[in-house]
Parts: structure tokens; C-alpha cells; sequence
């Protein structure tokens, strides 16, 4: 396992260098100019050729982005042209936001998607095929914009049951956190769940057709061991690809739905910084995003050769 995790961290490398370069390049594209921003409206001469100076955007491109990768690996992304701040230290102040919303986002996704996708494969063609079928598009179809106002009008104002929108961590106060989060973690999973469900669905019903499903049937097993022993652990391998990826898009902030809640997370910070043209912190929450996701590939690369043992020879 050791020496298999060690190539992927190895072919990771030169995709995190493309990225940087991707980020770095895109960011030179934006248009405005952000030390005329920080300028103010007055736009002294001088001042802006302080600021230029100060976070050398004379320098060629070359030189900018080699200056700012090398800082980059010593854990340096810059200070916010708006706040001030190291970007790192604002990308750590949101991370926690983002992945507690996105965990308990995914276990919402997980706990409706999965039984979902079972149920439907195994009652593929029945009123229950078709009902799973037809909710699970309903998930996919609904914008998450809508449903989160809908929720905010009928759970919180209405009912009155959990906070319409606002963030309390965890170490402040668990339970009101946890409240925070549920409408939005809900909005989120509801769409996730759907796809799951779809994933769930296609790689369960091509293994109740396999050899080795029929056998376990022929040898008397009750079909719930059939299909969580032999079935769903076998089709595990797809499930486990969507939903890191899909943990991956959570971690890069999902921006609507964070701007619904008011939810201080990656989304805000990042919306937030493309309209001040804070350049210093997109570049920086966008290079943490695509390292996430390889990080998340390698993980789930790992979790298949836990889960099929034919793969460990691979």
C-alpha cells in the first residue's frame, strides 16, 4: 500500500505544478486592476506606484509566478489586498466551516442515496423503481437557491424550528452549530443524494446479474446478506469514485448555498474576493481546491484496493 500510495503522490506532483500555472494564468486574465481598487478614489501616482512596487506587479510574469509558487511551498499565499491578511490564515478561519457543512452534507447524501440506489435496483421495475427514479430527478432538477428559501420560509419563519441562517462553530456551542447547519447540509445533500442514488442504482444492478450473486442465492442466504455481503460491497468501487469527487466539489464551496445561510465558508470567501479583486486569495483558495481534489483522488484510489482485493496487485 505504501509503495502504491507513494506513485500517486508522485504523479500528483507534476498535476499540482499544471494547476499552479492554470490558477497563476487565469488570474493574470480577470480584467481590473486591483491596486487601483486599493488606491482609493483619489489614485495618487505615487500610491499606486507603492503598491505596485510592494507586491511586485512590475516584475514580469515569469518572475511573479516564480516568486509566488516558491513561497507558495513554504506555506506563503500571499497577504489579502483587501483585509490585509495572510491568505493561508483566512483559508484556515473558513476550512473549518466548509468541511463541517460538507461532512454533514455527504452523510445526509449517504444515508439517502445508498438505500435509495439498493432499493431501486432490487425492485428495478416496480412502483418503487419508478418512485426512487422520480425523486431522485426531482433532486437533481430543483436549484439549490429555491429549495434553501423554501426551507428558510417554511422551517424558520414559519415553524420556527432552526436558525434561517447565521454560523456557530462547533467549540462555541455544539448543538446550535449543528442546527445552523442542518437546513443548508440538507440543501446540499438532497442533490448529492440524487446522484448517489443514480450511481447506486447502475453499479447495483450489474452485479445482482453476476455468477457469484446467483450462487449466494442458490446456497440458501437471505437476501438482505446477498445484497449488503455480496451485492453492495462488490458495487462499492463506483460509489466510493462519485463520492469523493463529490466531497471534492463540497470542499471548493458551494457558493449559492452558502450565500443563502450566510455561511462564512469557502464560497463567501471566494465570491468575496472575485468582486473586491482580491487576486492574492482566489489564487490561493483555488490552489487549495485542486490539491484537495487530487488528495481526494488518491484517497479514493486507496479505498479501492481496501474494497476489492483483486485490485492490490495493481
Amino acid at each position: 500500500m505504501l509503495t502504491f500510495l507513494g506513485r500517486r503522490f508522485l504523479i500528483a506532483i507534476p498535476t499540482i505544478i499544471l494547476i499552479s500555472i492554470f490558477v497563476f494564468g487565469m488570474q493574470k486574465l480577470l480584467p481590473g486592476d486591483p491596486v487601483l481598487a486599493m488606491a482609493g478614489e483619489e489614485r495618487d501616482p505615487e500610491v499606486i506606484a507603492f503598491l505596485r512596487e510592494k507586491y511586485h506587479l512590475n516584475d514580469p510574469i515569469a518572475v511573479q509566478y516564480f516568486s509566488w509558487i516558491s513561497n507558495a511551498l513554504r506555506g506563503d499565499l500571499g497577504i489579502s489586498l483587501r483585509t490585509n491578511q495572510p491568505v493561508l490564515e483566512l483559508i484556515g478561519q473558513k476550512l473549518p466551516v466548509t468541511i463541517q457543512l460538507a461532512t454533514m452534507a455527504l452523510v445526509i447524501a449517504l444515508f439517502i442515496g445508498i438505500p435509495a440506489g439498493v432499493l431501486s435496483a432490487y425492485k428495478k421495475g416496480t412502483w418503487v423503481d419508478w418512485l426512487a427514479n422520480i425523486i431522485a430527478l426531482s433532486g437533481l432538477s430543483i436549484p439549490n437557491f429555491w429549495l434553501g428559501i423554501m426551507l428558510i420560509l417554511l422551517v424558520s419563519v414559519n415553524l420556527g424550528w432552526l436558525p434561517a441562517s447565521g454560523y456557530r462553530p462547533l467549540t462555541e456551542d455544539f448543538w446550535l452549530s449543528i442546527k445552523t447547519m442542518l437546513m443548508p447540509a440538507f440543501v446540499l445533500g438532497t442533490g448529492l443524494a440524487a446522484t448517489l442514488m443514480r450511481h447506486t442504482r447502475s453499479a447495483m444492478l450489474g452485479v445482482l446479474r453476476s455468477d457469484y450473486v446467483r450462487t449466494a442465492r442458490a446456497k440458501g442466504m437471505s437476501e438482505a446478506t446477498v445484497l449488503v455481503n455480496h451485492a453492495l460491497r462488490n458495487a462499492m468501487v463506483p460509489i466510493v469514485t462519485v463520492t469523493t469527487l463529490l466531497f471534492g466539489e463540497l470542499l471548493a464551496g458551494a457558493v449559492l448555498t452558502e450565500q443563502i445561510f450566510t455561511i462564512p465558508g469557502f464560497g463567501k470567501l471566494v465570491v468575496d474576493a472575485v468582486f473586491n479583486r482580491d487576486y492574492a486569495v482566489v489564487q490561493g483558495i483555488v490552489l487549495c481546491t485542486g490539491v484537495a481534489f487530487i488528495f481526494m483522488n488518491i484517497l479514493a484510489d486507496a479505498a479501492y484496493r481496501v474494497l476489492n482485493p483483486r485490485m492490490r496487485d495493481k
